[in-house]
């Protein structure tokens, strides 16, 4: 099992690859968790005419993100990359921010 600690709605950053340095908020996540939509990173925009899309023609489409290159951006430094700890917090599992402490919601 695959547990990521990236989850929908997060604001990440693109660590490697051709999208280097871009960031944007989680859109979704594959079924395997092993790799992410990120909004405005990673588009194509050609697409070949199929059963389901019978002109294609220049649309813009999302391409996933391997989840390794990406990493969470802390909400308190706004701009830095942070890792992802939890802590225990009135009997409930909350996930915080390695580098400020902050709690994500």
């Amino acid at each position: 099992m695959n547990k990521s600690k990236i989850l929908k709605g997060d604001v990440v950053k693109v660590i490697s690859g051709s999208h280097k340095g871009k960031t944007g908020p989680v859109k979704k996540l594959s079924k395997d968790k092993s790799k992410v939509y990120v909004e405005g990173v990673n588009g194509v925009k050609h697409v070949k005419p199929s059963e389901t899309d019978q002109e294609g023609g220049i649309k813009e489409v999302a391409v996933p993100v391997n989840i390794s290159n990406v990493a969470l951006i802390d909400p308190k430094s706004k701009g830095n990359t942070t890792r992802v700890g939890y802590k225990i917090t009135d009997g409930k599992k909350v996930r915080i921010a390695k580098r400020s402490g902050a709690e994500i919601k």
